[in-house]
């Protein structure tokens, strides 16, 4: 789960018969904002465990934060992000389902009623299932199953996840369907999303050019005060310090990658000023750009 070249990311899963795959993500050393997952979408459902430290996710422009233990669901096609909260190391699993998994269940009336309308966005599982049924965090053990089995790799490993995240699915529906109205508008599903991905997509790629909050919030048809707030939600950051780290992850990798000067590394990542550069860089990485290629 590194750094994307376009938001939009197309998840190598395990293999066709069986499409899942879990990502072991860690981050070591971390500091308090530090980006650990960049922003991005995909057309897959994914549960993220933390297993240790604290971050804050940004999942379709509201703030969750997780700690030890945690469980977050990502609806598909859901935009999310995520930041440290504190120093030190994090480490987060995250399984990435689509939903083509349970083709083969679509005979069966039950799953018809309490699954299928989740797998098709008809419904949506809360982002944070504990915190709305406090039932959902005995599922979880469940989770750790799957980890278990994913890492071991022992014989039919790949059916004994598919139907672990299956009974997964099937309690969290049977603690939340009774209390969902299908065919009722998705709160959650906000059409900012949607508008915002377009100018998302074009910053992850075209992050050198000069936009100014105003072209931005032109672009997806807002005035600038609610583009500001909105973009916020959305990303968790400003406008500027989106652009910024977007640039300064991108100078980054050009400082261990290539043998570019810092004065030419400044020029192509969009900033003409060299001192300017080395400031901005020691502002998001923590030290200036010769003692990171150092």
């Amino acid at each position: 789960m590194t750094n994307p070249r376009e938001l939009k990311e197309y998840p190598q899963l395990q293999e066709k018969t069986y499409p899942f795959r879990l990502f072991f993500n860690t981050t070591l050393d971390t500091k308090v904002n530090q980006n650990i997952l960049f922003l991005h979408w995909h057309e897959h459902f994914e549960i993220i465990v933390m297993e240790q430290g604290s971050a804050v996710f940004h999942i379709d422009s509201q703030p969750y934060e997780a700690q030890q233990g945690d469980v977050l669901i990502v609806p598909s096609g859901g935009l999310h992000v995520g930041y440290s909260l504190q120093g030190g190391d994090i480490r987060y699993v995250s399984i990435v389902i689509h939903s083509t998994l349970f083709n083969d269940w679509v005979p069966d009336p039950l799953h018809e009623k309490f699954v299928a309308p989740y797998l098709d966005n008809r419904l949506q599982f809360p982002v944070k299932p504990d915190e709305q049924n406090q039932t959902s965090s005995v599922y979880y053990s469940l989770l750790s199953g799957i980890i278990a089995e994913y890492q071991e790799k022992g014989p039919a490993y790949q059916l004994i996840i598919k139907n672990q995240l299956h009974l997964l699915f099937t309690l969290l529906s049977r603690a939340f369907l009774p209390h969902q109205q299908i065919g009722k508008p998705k709160e959650r599903l906000s059409i900012n999303r949607e508008r915002f991905k377009p100018l998302l997509e074009h910053l992850e790629v075209h992050f050198t050019d000069k936009i100014s909050i105003e072209e931005a919030a032109k672009s997806v048809n807002l005035n600038p005060y609610h583009f500001c707030k909105t973009f916020k939600k959305l990303t968790g950051r400003t406008f500027v310090d989106y652009v910024n780290v977007c640039r300064m992850d991108e100078a980054e990798r050009l400082l261990l990658e290539t043998h570019l000067s810092v004065t030419e590394i400044a020029g192509t990542v969009g900033c003409d000023n060299p001192n300017y550069f080395t400031k901005l860089y020691k502002q998001y990485k923590g030290l200036t750009p010769s003692q990171a290629r150092k």
